[in-house]
């Protein structure tokens, strides 16, 4: 297993119960707080359940309703069934603990590369005939995802430090704020603090002279409902940013022996909040085609096909987003017929 987030540890877990014991190779040996994930759809959390693993039970803030956000425009959608905020480092230690629990050997090692029986480390070399590739969203040499998009995507995130008012202004709720070429999600952690993930066009950072404070500055003057938010942002808060996402990609093939998990699989938009199900589900699907004697490349057309409507559906709505009038028909719309906005959501699960 390459890679111990959600993909790899849901992988490992299922091949542990199929009395397997798998290898979890990790680069860092202390759990991190990756950027994208802080918030668990209910399909996500009907998965943690299913390995014994509760989002009440690790702190998660519960989430009832989305707020849509564009311009002076806002609609409010209840979810299906409640999901949750959660921090990765939360969700990703307790998956972790899990794996191990049940049986996976952690390794601590940084890949360097990979090809079909063996990844190449930075300490070792780690040979297997099934390779179980759950890096995220960040690539390993030998296995690139294609990036064709020319004003590709990027992901930035802070982490606005827990406030009465901010919890007064996020309780039980996801918001979603829709700007001209990207959006940002709010939703409150287990710890008070509220995690602020944004997908934008590379193109709106180089406006802001690439310095991606600047940016989160700039749209908070031309958004007050965000601005609103941002206001409890300190000056010295740490920006975290990722570059090239590839939203929409999804692997039609693999090379034999190497089982594409997670955002390697699938990417889709995170506006649509199905990130860590797709991570979660492609690992259990894989561990499970592979007891059951299917190859690697059975296993990713079958998964592609199943992401397939998801992905479709959220590229759909991201693309809409990120024009103005496309994100104030968005909002007007969820508005006067919330339902259209649920069942929006039901398309995107996995």
């Amino acid at each position: 297993m390459l890679g111990a987030g959600p993909a790899g540890c849901m992988a490992a877990i299922h091949l542990c119960r199929g009395e397997v014991r798998p290898v979890l190779l990790d680069r860092d040996e202390t759990v991190g707080d990756a950027l994208c994930g802080g918030f668990l759809s209910w399909r996500t959390a009907e998965r943690l359940r299913a390995v014994g693993i509760g989002p009440m039970q690790l702190g998660a803030h519960p989430v009832e309703t989305l707020a849509l956000i564009a311009g002076k425009s806002e609609a409010i959608a209840s979810l299906p069934s409640p999901g949750f905020g959660l921090s990765r480092h939360a969700l990703d230690t307790a998956l972790r603990r899990r794996a191990v629990g049940e049986g996976a050997r952690l390794v601590i090692d940084k890949a360097r590369s990979v090809a079909p029986g063996v990844i190449e480390g930075e300490e070792a070399e780690h040979r297997s005939e099934a390779i179980f590739l759950a890096s995220g969203k960040h690539d390993v040499r030998g296995a690139v995802r294609p990036r064709q998009d020319k004003d590709p995507a990027l992901g930035i995130r802070i982490r606005l430090p827990a406030a009465e008012g901010l919890r007064t202004r996020l309780k039980g709720r996801i918001e979603l704020h829709l700007f001209r070429g990207g959006y940002a999600g709010i939703v409150l952690q287990e710890d008070g603090s509220a995690n602020v993930c944004l997908a934008l066009r590379k193109s709106l950072l180089a406006e802001a002279g690439g310095n991606p404070r600047a940016l989160l500055d700039r749209l908070a003057s031309r958004h007050p409902r965000f601005a609103d938010r941002m206001a409890f942002a300190p000056a010295d808060l740490p920006v975290d940013s990722i570059g090239a996402v590839p939203y929409g990609f999804v692997a039609q093939t693999t090379e034999p022996g190497i089982w594409r998990l997670g955002d390697q699989a699938a990417v889709i938009p995170s506006l649509a909040g199905e990130g860590m199900a797709i991570a979660m589900e492609s690992g259990a699907a894989a561990a499970q085609a592979w007891l059951a004697g299917h190859d690697a490349a059975r296993f990713q057309r079958e998964f592609a096909l199943r992401a397939a409507r998801p992905i479709r559906v959220a590229r759909l709505i991201w693309h809409i987003a990120e024009i103005e009038p496309g994100a104030r028909l968005l909002a007007g719309v969820s508005g006067a017929m919330p339902s259209l906005a649920r069942a929006a959501m039901a398309l995107t699960r996995i």
